[in-house]
């Protein structure tokens, strides 16, 4: 609830929010007491560089990093001026897959190439209690932050699954097989972002890749046809604000994304789309998230984390509908001195009215 009243000049007050608050009036497109700064996925290992945690002995294709705990979820918030803490369930894919020296999964050729194949899928049962136990445990414990629980509506695994290729390729010589598959997943994903709903969470995002640097993966029509209605499947369901992650340039994508019902896209990639284009086109129906270089996050200087950051609160954050984010995530190649740039700046110069 609102804690505070700020003077920000000699005839003008604006409340001071809570975490909650502030994110949830960015999602509704409305001007909070500040910019709010949130991530989607952290990594354990830069959460480790950060607080100076003990780093666990992993051995080869230990990737599966231990989800925060809240508490855990928590520290790490509170040390970059964070609003929001993440809890993660998502659905198996079925692909090969590579872990990579610094931990991040590579995936290779899906295993789904048929629909005798499909009977190797076995998603978690939605309906069992026990499978939202650690969830519930979680948002019990958010305290003041905007807890956020991610998982993916399908067309990410349905591609990886099938290996991008086949999946194109399937697309016009077996659409059955990709919409029994694609069904398989947003079905899933419908009753488990429906109970997550129950249970104290504030936003649900759904991370599925959609697009290249350049373009969609398929046509707007072939998401308008296929992925659309499962969208809008997912977006029947939630109660909460409904933030949708995809890299890549998804701007031919954004009016039917808008229509099924999602509150913000995330993160506007870096020289994929143009953030502003996007704010001054679509901030009437969407919030926008986004999107420091994520280049500059890894290797700098601070002061062009600086620059950036004081341009995008400058460019974007004004009229509110706005929050701040790295352009993916906080990945292990961040470095800490580069994203406590960033937050820095959100805090110093993220108050509305934006002066930046």
């Amino acid at each position: 609830m609102i804690v505070d009243t700020l003077a920000l000049s000699d005839d003008s007050h604006r409340t001071v929010m809570n975490h909650r608050e502030r994110v949830n009036a960015a999602l509704r497109r409305e001007t909070p007491d500040r910019v709010p700064v949130c991530e989607l996925v952290i990594s354990r290992r830069f959460a480790e560089r950060l607080l100076g945690w003990p780093v666990p002995r992993r051995g080869p294709g230990s990737y599966e990093d231990a989800p925060f705990t809240a508490d855990e979820a928590k520290e790490v918030a509170a040390a970059l001026g964070h609003d929001n803490i993440t809890f993660a369930l998502h659905p198996p894919v079925y692909a090969d897959r590579t872990v990579e020296p610094d931990g991040r999964i590579a995936f290779g050729g899906g295993h789904i190439r048929t629909a005798a194949d499909l009977a190797m899928i076995h998603l978690p049962d939605p309906y069992d209690d026990a499978l939202y136990a650690e969830a519930a445990a979680f948002a019990a414990q958010k305290g003041p932050y905007s807890a956020w629980f991610l998982t993916r509506v399908g067309i990410f695994p349905t591609w990886l699954s099938m290996g991008l290729e086949d999946f194109a390729v399937a697309l016009y010589e077996d659409r059955p097989l990709v919409e029994r598959l694609l069904d398989t997943y947003a079905d899933w994903a419908a009753i488990v972002a429906e109970r997550m709903c129950g249970l104290g969470f504030d936003v649900v995002a759904t991370l599925d890749d959609v697009a290249f640097k350049t373009a969609p993966f398929f046509s707007p029509q072939v998401f308008h046809d296929l992925v659309l209605p499962r969208f809008e499947r997912i977006g029947k369901a939630l109660t909460l604000p409904w933030v949708v992650h995809s890299d890549g340039n998804v701007a031919l994508l954004l009016d039917d994304i808008a229509t099924a019902g999602v509150a913000g896209v995330h993160p506007m990639e870096k020289g994929a789309i143009d953030i502003r284009w996007v704010k001054q086109t679509w901030g009437d129906r969407l919030c926008v998230l986004g999107n420091v270089d994520m280049h500059l996050l890894s290797v700098g200087p601070a002061e062009a984390v600086e620059r950036e950051t004081r341009e995008l609160l400058r460019d974007v954050a004004p009229g509110g509908g706005y929050i701040l984010t790295s352009g993916n995530s906080l990945a292990t190649y961040c470095e800490v001195e580069y994203v406590r740039a960033m937050c820095g700046v959100a805090e110093a110069f993220g108050r509305y009215p934006i002066d930046a």
